[in-house]
């Protein structure tokens, strides 16, 4: 139950993770989308706006326009019947304000070739009009103003003036039709807009509302799951030490079975050792009867008895010799193993400069034998361990680098050292033979060596390592190329602390 409740909290936490970063992430698009969708709508209505403002203009300067054209034919008429200076005057001032404002027209219609063919017609028939006002005008200036009222009941300029205003009017419709058309579009863009506004509005309450939920939900299960934890903390230490009380009792078995079954087979190996030593005297007695019978009667001996008595016999013995020697030191070694778990860890402050100086000073006629150093960095880290524990385990692993140093080169081994969140992190890196990379985890098991097996031992010594770091609460891993070198990395806590109760 506490393990199922630690295992909900962790999922509880990790599934309100997912679901608040949807939300958020949910939340962020819409945002954006909704940004999108109304830079685009204030855009497009901004655009519609436009063009409902320029159909204005272009129609109020058709309407300023022809307003000027009526106000100068008024004039002109007006100038006919009496030649009043002001009749002139409004004439001559409306007349220049055609052009100009025919012109500005013809710029705001540039982009609506329809209004600019009509436009084009006017000028023309502006043209016809405006020379055939100014001949009356002068006939009225030169005194004769009967010829002038026949010219203007019997000139074009009335059928100008005419047409003038058709094509006017036409322009007014067109530029009337553009403004239906563009009003309807810029109600559509400001609906539209107001749907996408509206759509956000939906989506960011929807994103809160999930929000809200999941928040909800999880402070739910979160309470459960404080309650579980509670409980979890309330049991744990019972747990703890009950489990603990279970290992210990186990590994003290494990550690009598070993003690046992190395003295037991001790016992047989002792024996077979005495019967070894029998047979080697009795063999040295069949030899000299052996030699004896060749020198007084040689025909009774004959080649197997010969061969047996100075070969086979003398050569079996040996290798029975070999093999009882090879297993006494596996016995003794699991003895060593099975001791030092049961001895007790006293831990107290050590240099560690000091004590690695003090390996490296036994293993100096060695390094001076194979002409190779080793370099101890200055800033170790001091460690509060057990002292007999570490000696053997820097042991160990300085030795075993001494050992397999490659010949072919100098050697050379360097000690180095830095602390990292309470703990002490050591490397220990030379550059011998190294290990095979398919090697690297089983060199630490029992009785399992690695590479050509050219130097004495029994593949206990790092399996012996392991076992001392892990009951120092440590660990011990390595790095090697063949032919390059290795590097093993021994981490331990700054400061032993044996909370565990174990024993290795």
């Amino acid at each position: 139950m506490p393990l199922r409740a630690l295992v909900h909290v962790r999922d509880d936490a990790r599934s309100f993770r997912r679901l608040l970063l949807a939300a958020l992430a949910l939340g962020f698009v819409a945002l954006i989308a909704a940004g999108v969708a109304t830079w685009k709508s204030t855009e497009r209505s901004a655009r519609y706006n436009a063009l409902v403002d320029h159909t204005y203009q272009v129609r109020e300067s058709i309407a300023a326009f022809q307003i000027l054209l009526e106000q100068s034919e008024t004039a002109r008429r007006g100038f006919i019947l009496d030649p009043a200076p002001l009749f002139l005057q409004t004439y001559r001032e409306n007349a220049a304000a055609l052009y100009p404002q025919l012109i500005r027209i013809e710029a705001l219609a540039a982009d609506n070739p329809r209004q600019q063919r009509a436009a084009a017609r006017v000028r023309r028939l502006l043209d016809r009009v405006t020379a055939d006002r100014d001949r009356s005008i002068v006939l009225v200036q030169s005194g004769q103003l009967a010829e002038a009222i026949v010219g203007f009941s019997r000139g074009q300029t009335v059928l100008s003036m005419r047409a003038i205003r058709m094509r006017l009017r036409a322009m007014r419709a067109e530029e009337e039709r553009l403004l239906t058309i563009r009003t309807n579009d810029q109600a559509v863009s400001a609906t539209a807009f107001l749907a996408l506004l509206a759509l956000a509005g939906v989506l960011v309450v929807g994103i809160a509302a999930v929000s809200f939920l999941t928040v909800l939900r999880y402070t739910r299960d979160l309470g459960q799951s404080r309650a579980r934890l509670q409980e979890l903390n309330d049991t744990l230490e019972d747990q703890v030490a009950e489990r603990t009380t279970d290992l210990t009792r186990a590994n003290d078995e494990i550690q009598r079975f070993a003690y046992i079954v190395s003295h037991d087979l001790r016992s047989p190996l002792v024996n077979v050792m005495g019967f070894t030593a029998e047979l080697e005297t009795g063999t040295r007695a069949m030899a000299e009867l052996v030699d004896r019978a060749e020198a007084t009667a040689p025909e009774i001996v004959t080649d197997e008895a010969r061969f047996a008595a100075r070969e086979d016999l003398p050569e079996a013995i040996g290798f029975i010799r070999t093999s009882t020697a090879k297993m006494d030191r596996l016995i003794n070694a699991i003895l060593k193993l099975s001791r030092e778990g049961r001895r007790t860890i006293t831990p107290e402050p050590l240099d560690m400069a000091a004590l690695l100086a003090s390996i490296v000073a036994t293993l100096q006629h060695r390094l001076d034998e194979r002409g190779a150093t080793i370099t101890i960095a200055p800033d170790l880290p001091r460690l509060t361990s057990d002292r007999l524990a570490i000696e053997q385990v820097f042991g160990n692993v300085i030795e075993n680098a001494v050992k397999y140093l490659d010949p072919a080169r100098a050697g050379r081994i360097q000690v180095r050292g830095r602390e990292a969140g309470g703990r002490a992190i050591f490397e220990i890196e030379d550059n011998g033979r190294g290990i095979d990379p398919r090697d690297h985890a089983r060199v630490f098991d029992l009785f399992r060596r690695s590479g050509t097996q050219d130097q004495p031992g029994e593949g206990i010594g790092l399996a012996h390592v392991r076992a001392l770091t892990y009951r120092l609460g440590g660990t011990i891993d390595v790095e090697s190329v063949l032919g390059q070198g290795a590097t093993f990395r021994i981490n331990l806590p700054l400061r032993f602390s044996d909370t565990s109760g174990l024993t290795t």
